[in-house]
Protein backbone atom coordinates (compact mmCIF):
# COMPACT_ATOMS: atom_id res chain seq x y z
CA UNK A 1 0.00 0.00 0.00
CA UNK A 2 1.38 3.86 -0.71
CA UNK A 3 2.22 5.67 2.56
CA UNK A 4 0.11 8.56 1.60
CA UNK A 5 0.18 9.88 5.41
CA UNK A 6 3.84 9.62 5.16
CA UNK A 7 4.32 11.42 2.07
CA UNK A 8 1.77 13.89 3.07
CA UNK A 9 3.86 14.65 5.84
CA UNK A 10 7.00 14.63 4.01
CA UNK A 11 6.21 17.29 1.62
CA UNK A 12 5.99 19.84 3.42
CA UNK A 13 8.78 19.35 5.64
CA UNK A 14 11.41 18.90 2.97
CA UNK A 15 9.89 22.13 1.39
CA UNK A 16 10.54 23.47 4.76
CA UNK A 17 13.90 22.45 4.51
CA UNK A 18 14.27 23.82 1.03
CA UNK A 19 12.62 26.83 1.39
CA UNK A 20 15.18 27.50 4.60
CA UNK A 21 17.98 27.08 2.65
CA UNK A 22 17.73 29.63 0.19
CA UNK A 23 20.26 32.40 -0.54
CA UNK A 24 19.16 35.06 1.31
CA UNK A 25 17.53 37.91 -0.48
CA UNK A 26 14.96 35.32 -2.64
CA UNK A 27 12.20 36.55 -0.61
CA UNK A 28 9.50 36.01 -3.34
CA UNK A 29 11.07 32.71 -4.54
CA UNK A 30 10.87 31.77 -1.10
CA UNK A 31 6.78 32.66 -1.04
CA UNK A 32 6.69 30.82 -4.58
CA UNK A 33 8.34 27.49 -3.52
CA UNK A 34 6.03 27.42 0.06
CA UNK A 35 3.08 28.32 -2.37
CA UNK A 36 3.82 25.17 -4.65
CA UNK A 37 4.35 22.86 -1.78
CA UNK A 38 1.57 23.34 -0.26
CA UNK A 39 -0.21 23.05 -3.14
CA UNK A 40 1.42 19.69 -4.26
CA UNK A 41 0.26 18.70 -0.43
CA UNK A 42 -2.95 19.68 -1.44
CA UNK A 43 -3.28 17.69 -4.29
CA UNK A 44 -1.92 14.60 -2.56
CA UNK A 45 -4.53 14.73 0.47
CA UNK A 46 -7.41 14.82 -2.65
CA UNK A 47 -6.03 11.83 -4.14
CA UNK A 48 -5.75 10.27 -1.08
CA UNK A 49 -9.36 10.66 -0.92
CA UNK A 50 -10.48 9.13 -3.36
CA UNK A 51 -8.95 6.19 -1.97
CA UNK A 52 -10.99 6.41 1.21
CA UNK A 53 -13.83 4.16 1.90
CA UNK A 54 -16.97 5.57 3.51
CA UNK A 55 -19.18 2.93 4.73
CA UNK A 56 -16.44 1.97 7.71
CA UNK A 57 -15.86 3.66 10.93
CA UNK A 58 -12.26 2.20 11.46
CA UNK A 59 -9.16 2.95 10.62
CA UNK A 60 -7.41 3.45 7.70
CA UNK A 61 -4.88 4.11 5.31
CA UNK A 62 -2.64 2.75 8.33
CA UNK A 63 1.21 2.28 8.45
CA UNK A 64 3.02 1.13 11.10
CA UNK A 65 6.90 0.54 11.76
CA UNK A 66 8.59 -0.11 14.66
CA UNK A 67 10.18 3.34 16.28
CA UNK A 68 11.54 2.44 19.73
CA UNK A 69 11.05 -0.89 20.11
CA UNK A 70 12.36 -1.59 24.16
CA UNK A 71 9.37 1.05 24.58
CA UNK A 72 6.84 -0.48 22.51
CA UNK A 73 6.78 2.70 20.46
CA UNK A 74 5.98 2.69 16.75
CA UNK A 75 5.47 5.38 14.07
CA UNK A 76 2.10 4.65 13.42
CA UNK A 77 -0.54 6.68 11.75
CA UNK A 78 -4.22 6.23 10.21
CA UNK A 79 -7.18 7.81 9.60
CA UNK A 80 -10.59 7.01 10.34
CA UNK A 81 -13.50 9.68 8.73
CA UNK A 82 -13.00 12.49 11.83
CA UNK A 83 -9.07 12.55 11.28
CA UNK A 84 -9.23 12.53 7.54
CA UNK A 85 -11.34 15.85 7.40
CA UNK A 86 -8.76 17.56 9.87
CA UNK A 87 -5.89 16.51 8.12
CA UNK A 88 -7.97 17.92 4.83
CA UNK A 89 -8.96 21.27 6.63
CA UNK A 90 -5.13 21.50 7.71
CA UNK A 91 -3.99 21.16 4.00
CA UNK A 92 -6.25 23.03 2.16
CA UNK A 93 -5.93 26.43 4.60
CA UNK A 94 -2.63 26.01 4.50
CA UNK A 95 -2.12 27.27 0.67
CA UNK A 96 -4.85 29.62 1.07
CA UNK A 97 -3.13 31.04 4.37
CA UNK A 98 0.45 31.27 2.10
CA UNK A 99 -0.88 32.68 -0.37
CA UNK A 100 -2.90 35.28 1.74
CA UNK A 101 0.60 36.06 4.52
CA UNK A 102 2.05 36.86 1.33
CA UNK A 103 3.33 40.47 2.74
CA UNK A 104 2.90 39.46 6.49
CA UNK A 105 6.54 38.82 6.94
CA UNK A 106 8.10 41.62 5.91
CA UNK A 107 8.89 43.10 9.25
CA UNK A 108 9.69 39.92 11.02
CA UNK A 109 12.60 39.48 13.91
CA UNK A 110 13.77 36.99 11.04
CA UNK A 111 13.47 36.78 7.28
CA UNK A 112 11.32 36.00 5.28
CA UNK A 113 12.24 32.77 4.33
CA UNK A 114 12.20 31.77 7.76
CA UNK A 115 8.22 32.95 7.72
CA UNK A 116 7.47 30.49 5.43
CA UNK A 117 9.40 27.78 6.44
CA UNK A 118 7.81 27.79 9.62
CA UNK A 119 4.37 27.68 8.01
CA UNK A 120 5.68 24.51 6.24
CA UNK A 121 6.74 22.67 9.45
CA UNK A 122 3.74 23.79 11.11
CA UNK A 123 1.63 21.84 7.96
CA UNK A 124 3.87 18.79 8.85
CA UNK A 125 2.78 18.62 12.63
CA UNK A 126 -0.57 19.16 11.55
CA UNK A 127 -0.70 16.29 9.72
CA UNK A 128 1.14 14.04 11.80
CA UNK A 129 -1.12 14.94 15.14
CA UNK A 130 -4.24 14.40 13.15
CA UNK A 131 -2.91 10.89 11.61
CA UNK A 132 -0.85 9.17 14.60
CA UNK A 133 -2.30 6.21 16.38
CA UNK A 134 0.47 5.98 18.75
CA UNK A 135 -0.71 7.42 21.56
CA UNK A 136 3.82 8.57 22.24
CA UNK A 137 3.67 9.36 18.94
CA UNK A 138 0.92 12.12 19.01
CA UNK A 139 2.12 13.42 22.25
CA UNK A 140 5.81 13.57 20.31
CA UNK A 141 3.51 15.82 17.38
CA UNK A 142 1.25 17.77 19.88
CA UNK A 143 4.57 18.96 21.51
CA UNK A 144 6.29 19.79 18.48
CA UNK A 145 3.58 21.88 17.32
CA UNK A 146 4.74 24.39 20.02
CA UNK A 147 8.01 25.38 18.56
CA UNK A 148 6.91 26.43 14.83
CA UNK A 149 4.05 28.63 16.22
CA UNK A 150 6.02 29.91 19.20
CA UNK A 151 8.39 32.03 16.55
CA UNK A 152 5.61 32.54 14.00
CA UNK A 153 4.38 34.68 16.83
CA UNK A 154 6.98 35.86 18.84
CA UNK A 155 9.05 36.82 15.93
CA UNK A 156 6.65 38.28 13.12
CA UNK A 157 3.67 39.22 15.77
CA UNK A 158 2.66 42.74 16.38
CA UNK A 159 3.46 44.96 19.63
CA UNK A 160 2.33 42.01 22.28
CA UNK A 161 4.12 39.03 20.34
CA UNK A 162 6.40 38.23 22.94
CA UNK A 163 4.24 38.42 25.58
CA UNK A 164 1.59 36.61 23.90
CA UNK A 165 3.79 33.57 22.34
CA UNK A 166 5.39 33.04 26.01
CA UNK A 167 2.01 33.13 27.09
CA UNK A 168 1.00 30.39 24.78
CA UNK A 169 3.87 28.22 25.24
CA UNK A 170 3.58 28.17 28.78
CA UNK A 171 -0.29 27.24 29.15
CA UNK A 172 0.56 24.65 26.17
CA UNK A 173 3.64 23.27 28.29
CA UNK A 174 1.65 22.72 31.56
CA UNK A 175 -1.25 20.53 29.65
CA UNK A 176 1.17 18.71 27.68
CA UNK A 177 2.93 17.82 31.43
CA UNK A 178 -0.22 16.44 32.41
CA UNK A 179 -0.85 14.75 29.25
CA UNK A 180 2.93 13.31 29.43
CA UNK A 181 2.41 12.17 32.79
CA UNK A 182 -0.98 10.51 31.86
CA UNK A 183 0.93 8.72 28.77
CA UNK A 184 3.48 7.65 30.99
CA UNK A 185 0.84 5.67 33.35
CA UNK A 186 -0.69 3.99 30.09
CA UNK A 187 2.59 2.53 29.43
CA UNK A 188 2.89 0.90 32.14
CA UNK A 189 -0.81 0.02 32.87
CA UNK A 190 -0.66 -1.84 29.30
CA UNK A 191 3.16 -3.52 29.95
CA UNK A 192 1.20 -5.13 33.41
CA UNK A 193 -2.01 -6.17 31.76
CA UNK A 194 -0.68 -7.11 28.31
CA UNK A 195 2.40 -8.61 28.90
CA UNK A 196 4.34 -5.86 26.72
CA UNK A 197 4.10 -1.95 27.02
CA UNK A 198 2.15 -0.50 23.81
CA UNK A 199 0.77 2.94 22.79
CA UNK A 200 -1.55 1.43 20.21
CA UNK A 201 -4.59 3.27 20.84
CA UNK A 202 -6.50 0.42 19.78
CA UNK A 203 -4.79 -1.95 22.21
CA UNK A 204 -5.04 0.99 24.88
CA UNK A 205 -8.79 0.86 24.58
CA UNK A 206 -8.73 -2.78 25.95
CA UNK A 207 -7.15 -2.11 29.38
CA UNK A 208 -9.03 -2.07 32.47
CA UNK A 209 -8.44 0.57 34.90
CA UNK A 210 -9.37 1.23 38.70
CA UNK A 211 -12.54 4.11 38.65
CA UNK A 212 -10.54 6.25 40.50
CA UNK A 213 -7.25 5.59 38.19
CA UNK A 214 -9.16 6.29 35.02
CA UNK A 215 -10.82 9.49 36.62
CA UNK A 216 -7.14 10.62 36.71
CA UNK A 217 -5.83 9.54 33.23
CA UNK A 218 -8.61 11.20 31.77
CA UNK A 219 -8.05 14.57 33.37
CA UNK A 220 -4.73 14.35 32.15
CA UNK A 221 -5.77 14.12 28.59
CA UNK A 222 -8.64 15.90 28.87
CA UNK A 223 -6.95 19.43 30.78
CA UNK A 224 -4.63 19.41 28.00
CA UNK A 225 -6.99 19.08 25.13
CA UNK A 226 -9.11 21.89 27.30
CA UNK A 227 -5.91 24.54 26.60
CA UNK A 228 -5.46 23.64 23.29
CA UNK A 229 -9.17 23.45 22.16
CA UNK A 230 -9.56 26.18 24.73
CA UNK A 231 -12.26 25.79 26.98
CA UNK A 232 -13.34 28.02 29.74
CA UNK A 233 -11.81 28.40 31.96
CA UNK A 234 -8.17 27.68 30.15
CA UNK A 235 -9.10 29.97 27.28
CA UNK A 236 -7.05 33.36 28.28
CA UNK A 237 -4.01 32.49 26.67
CA UNK A 238 -5.80 32.60 22.65
CA UNK A 239 -7.48 36.57 22.67
CA UNK A 240 -3.59 37.72 23.34
CA UNK A 241 -2.01 35.07 20.78
CA UNK A 242 -4.72 35.13 18.27
CA UNK A 243 -4.33 39.67 18.43
CA UNK A 244 -0.53 39.64 18.40
CA UNK A 245 -0.49 36.72 15.93
CA UNK A 246 -0.27 37.59 11.93
CA UNK A 247 -3.70 36.91 10.70
CA UNK A 248 -2.07 34.25 8.72
CA UNK A 249 -0.67 32.68 11.75
CA UNK A 250 -3.91 33.14 13.65
CA UNK A 251 -5.78 30.97 11.00
CA UNK A 252 -3.89 28.17 11.51
CA UNK A 253 -3.98 28.60 15.39
CA UNK A 254 -7.46 29.13 15.43
CA UNK A 255 -8.78 27.35 12.51
CA UNK A 256 -6.43 24.20 12.79
CA UNK A 257 -4.88 24.06 15.82
CA UNK A 258 -6.99 24.60 18.57
CA UNK A 259 -9.03 21.44 16.73
CA UNK A 260 -6.31 19.33 18.31
CA UNK A 261 -8.18 20.02 21.42
CA UNK A 262 -11.75 18.21 20.44
CA UNK A 263 -9.82 16.01 18.47
CA UNK A 264 -8.11 14.88 21.10
CA UNK A 265 -11.36 14.78 22.83
CA UNK A 266 -12.99 12.28 20.17
CA UNK A 267 -10.05 10.09 19.66
CA UNK A 268 -8.46 9.75 22.87
CA UNK A 269 -10.29 10.96 26.15
CA UNK A 270 -13.65 8.87 24.67
CA UNK A 271 -12.45 5.87 23.55
CA UNK A 272 -9.59 5.22 26.33
CA UNK A 273 -11.80 6.14 29.27
CA UNK A 274 -15.06 5.94 28.86
CA UNK A 275 -16.14 5.49 32.01
CA UNK A 276 -14.26 8.10 33.32
CA UNK A 277 -15.66 10.36 30.75
CA UNK A 278 -19.20 9.62 31.25
CA UNK A 279 -18.34 10.41 35.40
CA UNK A 280 -17.18 14.29 34.01
CA UNK A 281 -19.85 15.12 31.78
CA UNK A 282 -22.03 16.66 33.66
CA UNK A 283 -19.39 19.23 34.59
CA UNK A 284 -17.68 19.24 31.11
CA UNK A 285 -21.21 19.95 29.68
CA UNK A 286 -21.59 23.16 32.44
CA UNK A 287 -18.21 24.00 31.06
CA UNK A 288 -19.00 24.03 27.49
CA UNK A 289 -22.35 26.31 28.01
CA UNK A 290 -20.23 29.02 30.22
CA UNK A 291 -17.78 28.87 27.29
CA UNK A 292 -20.47 29.56 24.76
CA UNK A 293 -22.45 32.00 26.49
CA UNK A 294 -18.97 33.80 28.27
CA UNK A 295 -17.39 33.93 24.50
CA UNK A 296 -20.30 35.89 22.91
CA UNK A 297 -20.45 38.25 25.53
CA UNK A 298 -17.03 39.43 25.74
CA UNK A 299 -16.86 39.56 21.80
CA UNK A 300 -19.48 42.06 22.19
CA UNK A 301 -17.42 44.46 24.22
CA UNK A 302 -14.11 43.85 22.71
CA UNK A 303 -12.55 47.11 20.20
CA UNK A 304 -10.07 45.28 18.53
CA UNK A 305 -11.36 43.52 15.43
CA UNK A 306 -8.91 40.46 15.78
CA UNK A 307 -9.50 39.92 19.73
CA UNK A 308 -13.47 39.88 18.86
CA UNK A 309 -13.01 37.15 16.21
CA UNK A 310 -10.70 34.99 18.95
CA UNK A 311 -13.69 35.48 21.37
CA UNK A 312 -15.83 34.19 19.07
CA UNK A 313 -14.28 31.48 18.56
CA UNK A 314 -14.25 30.22 22.42
CA UNK A 315 -17.93 30.24 22.19
CA UNK A 316 -17.58 28.02 19.15
CA UNK A 317 -15.22 25.61 20.86
CA UNK A 318 -17.84 25.73 23.85
CA UNK A 319 -20.90 24.40 20.90
CA UNK A 320 -18.12 21.97 19.53
CA UNK A 321 -17.37 20.55 22.93
CA UNK A 322 -21.00 20.37 24.09
CA UNK A 323 -21.63 18.68 20.98
CA UNK A 324 -19.32 15.46 22.09
CA UNK A 325 -19.80 15.40 25.65
CA UNK A 326 -23.64 14.86 24.78
CA UNK A 327 -22.66 11.45 23.94
CA UNK A 328 -25.30 11.55 21.10
CA UNK A 329 -24.90 10.78 17.42
CA UNK A 330 -25.74 13.88 16.16
CA UNK A 331 -23.97 16.28 18.97
CA UNK A 332 -21.01 13.94 17.61
CA UNK A 333 -21.65 14.40 13.80
CA UNK A 334 -21.97 17.91 14.66
CA UNK A 335 -19.36 18.70 16.45
CA UNK A 336 -17.29 17.29 13.84
CA UNK A 337 -18.89 18.94 10.99
CA UNK A 338 -18.65 22.53 13.02
CA UNK A 339 -14.78 21.98 13.09
CA UNK A 340 -14.66 21.95 9.48
CA UNK A 341 -16.87 24.62 9.18
CA UNK A 342 -15.19 26.81 11.71
CA UNK A 343 -11.60 26.35 10.24
CA UNK A 344 -12.94 28.11 7.30
CA UNK A 345 -14.80 30.53 8.79
CA UNK A 346 -12.56 31.79 10.91
CA UNK A 347 -9.88 31.65 8.01
CA UNK A 348 -12.19 34.25 6.13
CA UNK A 349 -12.54 36.62 9.25
CA UNK A 350 -8.93 36.28 10.32
CA UNK A 351 -7.52 37.08 6.55
CA UNK A 352 -10.08 39.87 5.77
CA UNK A 353 -9.72 41.28 8.88
CA UNK A 354 -5.74 41.13 8.36
CA UNK A 355 -6.20 42.88 5.27
CA UNK A 356 -8.09 45.70 6.41
CA UNK A 357 -5.49 46.41 9.40
CA UNK A 358 -2.59 46.71 7.05
CA UNK A 359 -4.42 49.07 5.21
CA UNK A 360 -5.76 51.16 7.66
CA UNK A 361 -2.88 50.46 10.00
CA UNK A 362 -4.78 50.15 13.11
CA UNK A 363 -6.86 46.98 14.05
CA UNK A 364 -9.65 48.68 16.70
CA UNK A 365 -12.64 48.87 15.19
CA UNK A 366 -13.87 52.72 15.89
CA UNK A 367 -11.21 53.49 13.18
CA UNK A 368 -13.24 51.30 10.05
CA UNK A 369 -16.39 52.71 8.78
CA UNK A 370 -18.01 52.92 5.54
CA UNK A 371 -15.91 50.41 4.35
CA UNK A 372 -19.14 49.29 1.65
CA UNK A 373 -18.51 52.27 -0.39
CA UNK A 374 -14.81 52.57 -0.87
CA UNK A 375 -13.89 48.73 -0.81
CA UNK A 376 -17.19 46.78 -1.92
CA UNK A 377 -15.28 43.34 -2.53
CA UNK A 378 -13.72 43.47 0.91
CA UNK A 379 -16.61 44.42 2.57
CA UNK A 380 -19.00 41.70 1.18
CA UNK A 381 -16.61 39.01 1.37
CA UNK A 382 -16.35 39.95 5.39
CA UNK A 383 -19.99 40.36 5.41
CA UNK A 384 -20.52 36.32 4.10
CA UNK A 385 -17.70 35.60 6.84
CA UNK A 386 -19.69 36.87 9.35
CA UNK A 387 -22.83 35.70 8.62
CA UNK A 388 -21.15 32.12 8.38
CA UNK A 389 -19.67 33.35 11.78
CA UNK A 390 -23.45 33.28 13.50
CA UNK A 391 -24.91 30.18 11.73
CA UNK A 392 -27.21 32.16 9.08
CA UNK A 393 -29.72 29.20 7.54
CA UNK A 394 -27.41 28.69 3.73
CA UNK A 395 -23.75 29.25 5.64
CA UNK A 396 -22.24 25.95 6.55
CA UNK A 397 -22.16 27.46 10.30
CA UNK A 398 -26.13 26.39 10.21
CA UNK A 399 -26.21 22.63 9.61
CA UNK A 400 -23.34 21.73 12.18
CA UNK A 401 -25.09 24.02 14.97
CA UNK A 402 -27.99 22.78 14.37
CA UNK A 403 -26.89 19.23 14.95
CA UNK A 404 -25.13 20.15 18.38
CA UNK A 405 -28.31 21.74 19.39
CA UNK A 406 -30.01 18.92 18.48
CA UNK A 407 -28.12 15.84 19.66
CA UNK A 408 -27.56 17.76 23.53
CA UNK A 409 -31.39 18.44 23.63
CA UNK A 410 -32.22 14.42 23.47
CA UNK A 411 -30.05 14.41 26.44
CA UNK A 412 -29.79 17.84 28.44
CA UNK A 413 -32.28 19.76 27.21
CA UNK A 414 -31.23 22.67 29.80
CA UNK A 415 -27.80 22.91 28.41
CA UNK A 416 -29.49 23.41 24.84
CA UNK A 417 -31.71 25.90 25.51
CA UNK A 418 -29.22 27.89 27.06
CA UNK A 419 -26.36 27.14 24.11
CA UNK A 420 -29.24 28.68 22.08
CA UNK A 421 -29.07 32.09 23.28
CA UNK A 422 -25.71 32.08 21.91
CA UNK A 423 -26.97 32.34 18.70
CA UNK A 424 -29.06 35.91 19.53
CA UNK A 425 -25.77 37.02 21.18
CA UNK A 426 -23.67 35.53 18.24
CA UNK A 427 -25.93 37.94 15.91
CA UNK A 428 -25.48 40.50 17.87
CA UNK A 429 -21.45 40.56 17.78
CA UNK A 430 -21.53 39.74 14.13
CA UNK A 431 -23.80 42.37 13.06
CA UNK A 432 -22.53 45.01 15.51
CA UNK A 433 -19.08 44.24 13.88
CA UNK A 434 -20.34 44.47 10.13
CA UNK A 435 -22.28 47.67 10.66
CA UNK A 436 -19.51 49.70 12.97
CA UNK A 437 -16.78 48.76 10.18
CA UNK A 438 -19.17 48.42 6.48
CA UNK A 439 -21.78 50.63 6.95
CA UNK A 440 -22.51 54.53 7.99
CA UNK A 441 -20.54 57.24 6.95
CA UNK A 442 -17.01 56.84 5.99
CA UNK A 443 -14.21 57.51 8.58
CA UNK A 444 -11.62 59.70 8.01
CA UNK A 445 -8.64 58.17 6.87
CA UNK A 446 -10.53 55.51 5.02
CA UNK A 447 -11.64 57.40 1.80
CA UNK A 448 -8.59 56.23 -0.32
CA UNK A 449 -8.51 52.16 1.12
CA UNK A 450 -7.32 50.15 -1.81
CA UNK A 451 -9.95 46.93 -2.42
CA UNK A 452 -8.69 43.02 -2.22
CA UNK A 453 -5.94 42.77 -4.82
CA UNK A 454 -6.18 39.69 -7.29
CA UNK A 455 -3.98 37.77 -5.46
CA UNK A 456 -6.23 38.22 -2.48
CA UNK A 457 -9.17 37.49 -4.27
CA UNK A 458 -7.33 34.19 -5.12
CA UNK A 459 -6.85 33.35 -1.65
CA UNK A 460 -10.48 34.16 -0.18
CA UNK A 461 -12.65 32.75 -2.86
CA UNK A 462 -12.19 29.11 -2.40
CA UNK A 463 -12.77 29.53 1.60
CA UNK A 464 -16.13 31.89 0.59
CA UNK A 465 -16.93 28.94 -1.96
CA UNK A 466 -16.43 26.49 0.26
CA UNK A 467 -18.69 28.27 3.43
CA UNK A 468 -21.75 28.25 1.30
CA UNK A 469 -21.32 24.90 -0.51
CA UNK A 470 -21.29 23.25 2.55
CA UNK A 471 -24.59 25.72 4.20
CA UNK A 472 -26.67 24.18 1.21
CA UNK A 473 -25.29 20.79 1.00
CA UNK A 474 -22.91 19.11 3.91
CA UNK A 475 -23.78 15.65 2.85
CA UNK A 476 -19.67 14.56 1.72
CA UNK A 477 -18.76 15.75 4.71
CA UNK A 478 -21.38 13.67 6.52
CA UNK A 479 -21.24 10.56 4.87
CA UNK A 480 -17.57 10.88 5.66
CA UNK A 481 -17.50 10.90 9.28
CA UNK A 482 -20.67 9.08 10.60
CA UNK A 483 -19.35 6.19 10.28
CA UNK A 484 -16.60 6.96 12.51
CA UNK A 485 -19.15 8.89 15.27
CA UNK A 486 -20.93 5.87 15.20
CA UNK A 487 -17.61 3.42 15.70
CA UNK A 488 -16.52 5.89 18.43
CA UNK A 489 -20.14 5.45 20.46
CA UNK A 490 -19.76 1.63 19.97
CA UNK A 491 -16.35 2.02 21.24
CA UNK A 492 -17.72 3.90 24.33
CA UNK A 493 -20.51 2.24 25.34
CA UNK A 494 -23.40 4.60 24.43
CA UNK A 495 -25.97 4.85 21.94
CA UNK A 496 -28.66 7.47 21.43
CA UNK A 497 -31.28 8.17 23.42
CA UNK A 498 -34.44 6.52 22.90
CA UNK A 499 -37.51 8.89 21.53
CA UNK A 500 -39.92 9.81 23.69
CA UNK A 501 -43.89 11.13 22.85
CA UNK A 502 -47.65 9.88 23.28
CA UNK A 503 -49.92 8.09 21.42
Amino acid sequence: MFPWLTTLGLIPLVGSAAVALLPKGRDLLAKQLALGVSLLSLLISLLMLTGFKTNTGTLQLVESHDWISTFGIKYAVGVDGIALMMVLLATILAPIVILGSWNEAENGRFSVKTFFALLLMLETFMVGVFSATDVFLFYVFFEAMLIPVYFLIGSFGGAQRSYAAVKFLLYSLFGGLLMLAAVIALYVISKDQLGAPTFDITALTKLHFGALTERWLFLGFFIAFAIKAPLWPFHTWLPDAASAATPGTAVLLVGVLDKVGTFGMLRYCLPLFPGAAKYFTPLIIVLSVISVVYGALLAIGQTDIKRLIAFTSISHFGFITLGIFAMTSQGQSGATLYMVNHGFSTAALFLIAGWMISRRNSSTISDFGGLQRVTPVMAWTFFLAGLSALALPGMSSFVSEFLVLVGTYTRYPWAAIIATGGIILAALYVLILIQRTMHGPVTAGNENLPDLTLREKLAIAPVIAIIIFLGFYPKPILDVVNPSVAHTMQVVGVTDPAPTGGK
